[in-house]
């Protein structure tokens, strides 16, 4: 059962699709129209809100914005054991989950990233203490539609992961916004600039996760002495530089992650 057909929620849906799961298994909950009607041109069962509590599920995944997680499983009513509840929804922890859903509800969390719209994700998870290991397996199955999976052991590290690759690709798409611009300070046209930095931050990402090779290694092999990427690299490299900067926003992504995260 599937709680929210967002875009994460269509992400998830299609995924499934993708890997053989049967468009008959997978039931949508949602209120608005719109993305019931998405859900129907799947092929999916959508269910009503009132019908959520005598619905069964082996696994029922929510995936609505925070601030609707309590209002959207309060038809659910405590949750049978013999079904584990994979949760998306950011802050969210699992002891606040099993407040809603009941003490002994298995509950697995999940962070994954915007990428997983198109099957490019990565997804971290963590397991309460009930979740059996085949449950833990249907979870990371679910996840990996989508793209890569990492567990933690510790449910506090999810804050430091929404910093980094929760919130992450957006450091990426204001990397392309400012490679292009300085692009167009030296004379590219701005569609050219925007193309050029698009593709060369896209490439460099699979061949950094192709290569196996640390990105360190990697920005060497491209940075010959005294040429053109040396010198850009002293700028960035320098003492208030990009590396600096990265730790600052990811300092300040996860203080505010810990702020956010509710029981």
């Amino acid at each position: 059962m599937l709680i929210g057909f967002g875009n994460m929620g269509q992400a998830l849906a299609k995924g499934w699709l993708a890997r053989g799961v049967l468009a008959t298994d997978i039931a949508v909950v949602e209120p608005q129209s719109t993305a019931q009607a998405a859900a129907r041109a799947l092929g999916l069962t959508v269910i009503p809100t009132d019908a959520l509590g005598t619905h069964r599920a082996d696994v029922i995944v929510i995936a609505v914005k925070p601030a609707q997680v309590a209002e959207s499983v309060a038809p659910l009513g405590k949750v049978s054991r013999d079904c584990v509840v994979l949760s998306i929804a950011a802050g969210k922890t699992t002891a606040g989950l099993r407040k809603l859903l009941g003490k002994e509800t298995a509950v697995v969390r999940a962070m994954p990233n915007t990428p997983a719209a198109i099957g490019e994700g990565i997804t971290a998870l963590f397991a309460s203490e009930s979740v059996t290991a085949a449950e833990r397996r249907t979870c990371e199955e679910l996840m990996a539609a989508v793209g890569r999976v990492e567990w933690f052991a510790d449910e506090a590290l999810m804050d430091a992961v929404t910093a980094v690759s929760g919130s992450g690709p957006a450091y990426v798409f204001l990397l392309i916004e400012c490679l292009a611009e300085a692009g167009r300070e030296v004379g590219l046209a701005a569609d050219v600039a925007t193309r050029l930095a698009t593709a060369t931050v896209a490439g460099a990402g699979v061949y950094a996760r192709e290569a196996e090779l640390p990105a360190a290694e990697l920005r060497r092999r491209v940075t010959s002495p005294k040429g053109t990427t040396e010198a850009a690299l002293d700028v960035l490299l320098s003492e208030q530089g990009l590396a600096e900067l990265m730790k600052r926003a990811v300092r300040a992504a996860t203080a505010r992650s810990r702020e956010l995260s509710v029981d």
